[in-house]
C-alpha cells in the first residue's frame, strides 16, 4: 500500500557491520544508526522528533522482526529502510493523528495485528495507552508476545482469536488493509466503545467502501499518508448512545 522510500538514500548509511552469530540473519546482525532512523521517520512524526530511547526501542523491534521473519512470514519486505518507512512510518503517522499529546490514557485494540502494525508503534508513541493486539494466528501471536516482552511494554495484551470473538471494547480500534476488508469492518466497529474512534490504514479506493459499510459513523476527511501513492488514514467517530 505504501510507496517505496526514495531509493537514492544510501542503504549503507542505515546499516553498520557486525559479526553474524548462530541463528541470526545478516540483517539482524546489523545495527541501525539512530540518526538515520530518525531521518527516515521525520516525514511521518512531524516537527517533534522521537526521543533516543524510543528510537532504540524501534531499532530493537526491527531486529526482532528481521530475525523472526527468516522463519515466519511476518512481512514480505526485507530491506530495513523500507520496513522503517512502510511499517513504522505509516503506523506512527496514525499515532500522531490519534494521540497528538503522546500521553493518552485511552484504550486501543489493533485488529489483525500480524507483525504488530499499527498497534505496537501506537504504544511506543503513547506509552500510557492500554493496548490489545488481536491476532488469530498462533505463531504471529507468539512473535507479538516476544516483542512485548523484549521491549518491556506495560499494559499490552495479545488475544489469539478472531475479531468476531473478542469481548473487550476500546476507545480506539485500528487496522490496516486486510483480506476480507468489508467483512472485517463490522467486527472492528463492534469493538469500539460509545463515543470512540475507528482508524483505518487503507488505500484510497477503499475509503468509499468503508464509509458506505459503516454509515452511522461520523467520518473525518481522509488524510494522505506521507511518501505513499494512495495510502490513506481514515478516522470515524462512533456516537455516544
Amino acid at each position: 500500500m505504501l510507496a517505496q522510500f526514495n531509493k537514492n538514500n544510501s542503504h549503507s548509511s542505515l546499516i553498520g557491520s557486525s559479526t553474524i552469530q548462530p541463528g541470526m540473519t545478516r540483517e539482524t546482525a546489523n545495527a541501525i544508526d539512530l540518526d538515520r532512523l530518525a531521518e527516515l521517520l521525520a516525514p511521518f512524526v512531524g516537527p517533534v522528533p522521537l526521543t533516543g530511547s524510543k528510537l532504540s526501542l524501534i531499532r530493537a523491534y526491527i531486529d526482532l522482526l528481521l530475525k523472526w521473519n527468516a522463519k515466519l512470514n511476518l512481512t514480505s519486505i526485507r530491506d530495513p529502510e523500507e520496513i522503517v518507512t512502510r511499517h513504522f512510518g505509516e503506523s506512527l503517522f496514525a499515532a500522531r493523528q490519534l494521540f497528538p499529546t503522546r500521553d493518552s490514557h485511552e484504550s486501543a485494540i489493533d485488529v489483525g495485528s500480524g507483525a504488530g502494525f499499527p498497534g505496537l508503534p501506537l504504544k511506543l508513541w503513547s506509552p500510557k495507552l492500554e493496548l490489545t493486539l488481536v491476532e488469530s494466528n498462533q505463531r504471529k501471536a507468539t512473535f507479538l508476545k516476544e516483542v512485548i516482552r523484549a521491549l518491556d511494554l506495560k499494559h499490552t495484551t495479545v488475544l489469539t482469536e478472531r475479531a468476531e470473538s473478542v469481548s473487550v471494547r476500546a476507545d480506539v480500534v485500528t487496522f490496516r488493509a486486510v483480506e476480507r476488508f468489508k467483512r472485517i469492518l463490522p467486527a472492528a466497529h463492534a469493538l469500539v466503545k460509545p463515543g470512540g474512534r475507528i482508524a483505518l490504514l487503507i488505500g484510497e479506493a477503499q475509503v468509499g467502501d468503508a464509509q458506505s459499510t459503516l454509515p452511522t459513523l461520523t467520518w473525518h476527511k481522509p488524510l494522505a499518508i506521507p511518501l505513499t501513492r494512495n495510502g490513506m488514514l481514515l478516522i470515524g467517530e462512533a456516537g455516544r448512545s
